[in-house]
């Protein structure tokens, strides 16, 4: 885990591809639950639409990402800004993709989530599966949390 000084700000970046699922609820989730030295954002490799069952599940637990906008990483390059953590949260492959940010050292990380985009049945099946998917994500950002809160 990074060393946190107490006052800094730690920065994380979630990544998928297209920042319309995976790492809009990652980064949802982390800064939902108030950690006052913590902000989360999130990016794709590509350009993207924000998935509109993601958004109801998201919903469903009181986290509102309707009016987020999907980014992409090489804007965030191209602002040259820094993070502390760089996580991705697509398959193995996709992420290997994910471009390394110049300046500071931060630490990459790796969580494999299914991708809601390649979901296929009726719009009940789907969320069921996003559901899952989201609680998935929830866990592990709850994990990860307090890791966070012990440095």
């Amino acid at each position: 885990m990074q060393e946190n000084s107490g006052n800094e700000m730690i920065k994380i970046l979630f990544v998928c591809v297209h920042n319309s699922a995976r790492s809009q609820m990652a980064e949802a989730f982390i800064n939902s639950l108030g950690l006052k030295n913590v902000k989360a954002e999130s990016a794709g490799l590509e350009e993207g639409k924000l998935n509109p069952i993601v958004v109801d599940a998201m919903k469903e637990i009181g986290i509102d990402i309707s009016s987020n906008k999907t980014k992409t990483v090489y804007g965030f390059i191209k602002e040259g800004r820094h993070y502390h953590y760089v996580i991705t949260v697509c398959d193995a492959t996709s992420g290997e993709r994910c471009p390394f940010f110049p300046g500071n050292a931060y630490k990459r990380l790796h969580w494999s989530f299914d991708d809601p985009s390649k979901l296929e049945g009726t719009y009940e099946e789907k969320l069921e599966s996003i559901r899952k998917i989201r609680d998935e994500i929830g866990s592990k950002i709850y994990e990860f949390s307090k890791e966070l809160k012990e440095n």
